[in-house]
């Protein structure tokens, strides 16, 4: 089945004389929207009634980009679509290229399930190359994107930046390279970068953070679930209030202050991890392959522990009904016993701390 219809699609063209830094405007509908390009930076502000986008666009090429609108996958879309298969990122922060795969109609993206529980596959679309060269389309595109409140919205960039503020509604931002940083949303925040550096500073609602590489900061954060995955890079917080919070890296210190959460999860393949706790717990699972684990916590904690490390010293200043112990395991109970610990790292020491 096709995506989409010709009656539902527009294609714009400007003129080859069109001033490459003319705003241009476009307003999507009052429901889902989706909003699509391939290089340029991506603001997404706090707006009224429908999702609107303002598109100025830059580079000796910059005529040549066409907009297309109209409904895809039950959203309303707008795709700044790049003819050819080269284009430059006009960026002289970048090094390298960025490739990926770009359908005819402007979209890309979309590997995992969609809000729907569709999938749509990688594979699909031509090749395109985003490099710092000198040969290949000279064209970019910077968009700002107001989204009304309790709006839903899907943000795609292949290279360069996104900005998000003081926006309250349902959010995901899917990046290929480049940084993101959000600060005082409202509502679901999803991001996703192959490459790059995230910072979300006074978010409250729902935040998911996934990465290939690059650090992610969360600063002051209070909602239902926080969670964070990246495969190379530190993790860092401070003032997180949730009720369940999850933090993954494959390799890279993790290192979190002012943690007020019943249920946490943290795991490193490599790296060091330290938390401190501001309540007691349900739930506490720590694990690292290779680095030293710091916990501290109030001195009201209750939990059945049980601690591990094939090398390295065991350390804890509360006081341990022990039932099992040897030189690198421990079990036992503190206070009430009513929450659960499990920590442990394959080298390195434990320290088990109260907070001052």
């Amino acid at each position: 089945m096709p995506r989409f219809t010709m009656s539902s699609c527009l294609l714009l063209t400007l003129p080859a004389a069109l001033s490459a830094q003319q705003v241009e405007r476009y307003t999507l509908g009052d429901d889902a929207a989706a909003v699509y390009n391939l290089v340029g930076t991506l603001g997404v502000e706090p707006g009224e009634g429908a999702v609107v986008v303002q598109v100025t666009r830059a580079g000796a090429d910059a005529a040549k980009l066409r907009i297309g609108q109209g409904e895809i996958d039950d959203r309303s879309t707008l795709r700044v679509i790049y003819p050819g298969d080269r284009i430059r990122s006009s960026s002289a922060r970048r090094e390298g290229s960025t490739t990926l795969r770009v359908r005819d109609d402007g979209t890309f993206g979309d590997g995992d399930e969609d809000r729907h529980g569709r999938r749509h596959g990688w594979e699909e679309g031509r090749r395109v190359t985003i490099s710092d060269g000198t040969d290949g389309l000279d064209a970019r595109a910077d968009l700002v994107v107001r989204m009304p409140k309790g709006g839903r919205l899907d943000v795609y960039l292949a290279v360069g930046s996104v900005t998000v503020s003081n926006v309250d509604g349902e959010l995901r931002v899917d990046a290929h390279s480049g940084p993101v940083t959000a600060s005082g949303t409202r509502g679901t925040l999803s991001v996703d970068v192959g490459a790059g550096s995230v910072r979300v500073s006074q978010a409250q609602g729902d935040l998911s953070v996934d990465t290939g590489s690059g650090a992610v900061e969360v600063l002051g954060f209070r909602g239902t679930v926080l969670s964070v995955d990246t495969g190379s890079g530190e993790v860092t917080g401070s003032e997180l209030e949730t009720d369940e919070l999850s933090v993954d890296t494959g390799s890279g210190d993790v290192r979190l202050t002012a943690v007020t959460s019943p249920r946490v999860s943290l795991e490193a393949g490599s790296g060091q991890i330290s938390a401190d706790l501001r309540r007691d717990i349900a739930s506490l699972e720590v694990e690292t392959g290779s680095g030293d684990i710091a916990i501290r916590a109030p001195a009201s904690l209750g939990a059945e522990v049980e601690i591990e490390t094939s090398s390295g010293d065991i350390e804890t200043d509360f006081a341990l009904q022990v039932t099992r112990h040897s030189r690198d395991h421990m079990v036992g109970t503190i206070g009430d016993g009513k929450g659960t610990i499990a920590i442990e790292t394959g080298s390195g020491g434990i320290k088990l701390l109260k907070a001052n």
